[in-house]
C-alpha cells in the first residue's frame, strides 16, 4: 500500500482500542479486529490496471489517503495528478487519450469495488461469517454517501467499518506528522468521509489512543489484544488458509496467477521422489504457497515491464524473498517456512539473491523449492519474454546444472515429478468451454482483446463475444474480477486443448 511496514498493525490497534471507548462489546470488537486486518488485502488484485494507467501502484495507494474524495472535483484533480505518472510528458498526455477513450474511466471506478469484493472472497475462503464480510464490505463507504460498492451514508453505515476506515487514515498522519496532525485530518473529514460523533469520540481520546503505540507496534501486541477467545485453525484448515493466500498472493500480476499452487504442488510431488517422509514433503508444500508474499512490496512497474529492468528496479526484485522472510518471521508457526522460501532464488554457485549464498548454507528443502520455482516460472509467460515448452525448460534445467547453479538430483527429481503430471480436464467449471479457460487464461494474463486474437488465431468479434459469455457464466464484469475467479478455481495451471 505505500506503507511502511505494519501500517496495518498499528491501524488494528488504533480502530480496536477506539472501538473500546465507543461501548462496543466483545462480540463488535473481534469484528473491529479482522476487519481491520483484511479490509486493505484486495488492494493488489488490480494492480496491473493501476500501474497501466497510473505508475507507480505502491505510490498511488500512499496518496489515496492523503486526499478526501468528497466530490467530482477531488476526483477529477486526484486522476488526472496520476495518469501515466513516472512517463514523459509526451507519454503521459498519450496515457491521458487512452483513458479517456478507452476502459481507463471505467477501470478506476471499479477499483476500489474490485478491492472489497476480493478482500470479501479471502475472508470467505478464511471461513470469517457474515459480521466481518458485512463489516469489510463497508470499509470504503464514506459518511456523506460518496463511497462504494453500495453509497450507503449516514445511519445506515455499520459502526465497526467506520472506526476501521477512520483509524487507517489517522494512522498515516499521526506518523507523519503526530497527535495534532491525525486530530486535524479527522476534524477536516468530519461529515464527508467520517462521521462526526465517530470524529470527536477519536479527537477526545486521541493522546490514550497513539499512547505508546510506537512501542506496541509488533505482531506480539496485536495477537494478544485479539479479543474473545481467539481463533485456531486445524491442520487441515491450516493448509485451506496457505491456499487461499497463496492464490491471492498471485493475483498481483497476470504473469503470476496460478503460480505459486503450481510451484508447491511440484515441490511436494519431487519430494516425495526424493525420498522425502509426508510431513517434511508438506512442509516444502506449505513453504511453495508462501514463496511469493514479498511479491506484493514490489510495484507493478516493475514486474509488468516489458523491456530491460534497470539497476535499480532489478535491486527492488531481489528483495522480494527478504520482504517474504520477513513477512513470516513474527510468527512461531510461519519462522520456519520463511526461512525455507528466502533461500528460492540462492543458487548453488553464490550467483542467486538475495543473499548470494552458496550451496553449503542451503538446506535440500529450499533447493527443491528453487528448482520448483524455477521450472514453474520457465514454464509460464512473462512481460519480456513469451512461456518456454516443456523440452526447452527442461533443457534450460539442466544447464543450470552444468553451470553448478542447481542440484542435480533435485533437477531430476523435479522433472520426473513434472512428468508425471496432468493436465487434461474434460469438464469445466461454470459451464465453460475449453476455449472459453484459454481466452480466460489470457484475458487474465492481460493480453487486450487484439493479442487474445492473434494467439489464437481468431477474430476480435469472436474474442469479444468469447469474454461476454465467460463474463456471464461466471458472474463477474471486469478482468481483475476474472483473476480472482481463475485463481481461485485453479484454473491457470492447465491448458486446454485449442479446439473450440
Amino acid at each position: 500500500m505505500g506503507q511502511p511496514m505494519e501500517h496495518v498493525l498499528r491501524q488494528c490497534l488504533i480502530a480496536l482500542r477506539l472501538a473500546e471507548c465507543a461501548g462496543l462489546d466483545e462480540s463488535e470488537q473481534v469484528v473491529v479486529y479482522y476487519t481491520s486486518m483484511l479490509a486493505w488485502v484486495g488492494c493488489h488484485v488490480d494492480a496491473y490496471e493501476q500501474a497501466k494507467w497510473f505508475g507507480d501502484d505502491l505510490a498511488l495507494k500512499a496518496d489515496f489517503r492523503k486526499v478526501d474524495f468528497s466530490g467530482p472535483t477531488a476526483e477529477t484533480l486526484f486522476t488526472l495528478r496520476h495518469l501515466g505518472a513516472g512517463g514523459s510528458a509526451l507519454g503521459r498526455a498519450g496515457v491521458g487519450i487512452d483513458f479517456a477513450r478507452g476502459g481507463g474511466v471505467r477501470a478506476a471506478a471499479e477499483m476500489i469495488s474490485n478491492h472489497w469484493r476480493a478482500s470479501d472472497d479471502l475472508a470467505d475462503r478464511l471461513g470469517f461469517g457474515a459480521r466481518v464480510r458485512d463489516s469489510i464490505e463497508q470499509t470504503f463507504e464514506r459518511w456523506d454517501g460518496r463511497g462504494v460498492p453500495k453509497g450507503a451514508a449516514g445511519a445506515d453505515l455499520l459502526t465497526t467499518s467506520q472506526l476501521v476506515n477512520l483509524a487507517d487514515v489517522v494512522e498515516v498522519f499521526h506518523r507523519t506528522g503526530g497527535i495534532d496532525a491525525a486530530v486535524e485530518v479527522a476534524r477536516r473529514r468530519s461529515g464527508t468521509q467520517f462521521a462526526p460523533e465517530v470524529v470527536e469520540l477519536f479527537c477526545r481520546e486521541a493522546p490514550r489512543l497513539f499512547g505508546d503505540l510506537a512501542a506496541a507496534t509488533s505482531w506480539d501486541a496485536v495477537m494478544a489484544a485479539e479479543p474473545g477467545a481467539g481463533v485456531w485453525l486445524s491442520d487441515t484448515e491450516f493448509v485451506a488458509a496457505l491456499e487461499a493466500i497463496a492464490d491471492f498472493v498471485d493475483l498481483k500480476s497476470p504473469y503470476t496467477i496460478g503460480h505459486s499452487r503450481a510451484v508447491a504442488d511440484l515441490a511436494e510431488s519431487a519430494s516425495r521422489h526424493l525420498g522425502l517422509s509426508q510431513a517434511q514433503a508438506q512442509t516444502i508444500r506449505s513453504a511453495g504457497l508462501l514463496h511469493d508474499l514479498g511479491r506484493l512490496g514490489v510495484p507493478n512497474t516493475i514486474w509488468d515491464k516489458q523491456g530491460e529492468l534497470t539497476a535499480v528496479e532489478t535491486e527492488r526484485v531481489r528483495m522480494h524473498p527478504y520482504l517474504t522472510e520477513r513477512m513470516l518471521a513474527f510468527s512461531s508457526v510461519l519462522a520456519p517456512l520463511g526461512a525455507i522460501v528466502v533461500q528460492h532464488h540462492e543458487r548453488l554457485d553464490g550467483s542467486g539473491y538475495p543473499r548470494g549464498l552458496v550451496a553449503e548454507a542451503l538446506s535440500p528443502s529450499s533447493r527443491i523449492l528453487a528448482t520448483a520455482d524455477a521450472y514453474r516460472a520457465w514454464l509460464e509467460p512473462r512481460p519480456h519474454r513469451p512461456a518456454g515448452t516443456v523440452d526447452e525448460v527442461a533443457a534450460r534445467l539442466r544447464a543450470e546444472v552444468g553451470a553448478g547453479r542447481l542440484d542435480g538430483g533435485v533437477v531430476d527429481a523435479v522433472l520426473r515429478a513434472a512428468g508425471h503430471r496432468v493436465n487434461v480436464r474434460k469438464d469445466w467449471l461454470a459451464g465453460l468451454t475449453a476455449r472459453e479457460v484459454q481466452v480466460l487464461q489470457l484475458v487474465a494474463r492481460g493480453l487486450s482483446n487484439r493479442e487474445v486474437a492473434e494467439e489464437l488465431v481468431i477474430s476480435r468479434k469472436t474474442v469479444g463475444n468469447h469474454i461476454e459469455h465467460i463474463y456471464t457464466k461466471i458472474g463477474v464484469s471486469n478482468r481483475a474480477l476474472a483473476c480472482l475467479f481463475a485463481s481461485r478455481n485453479g484454473l491457470m495451471g492447465g491448458v486446454p486443448d485449442h479446439s473450440p
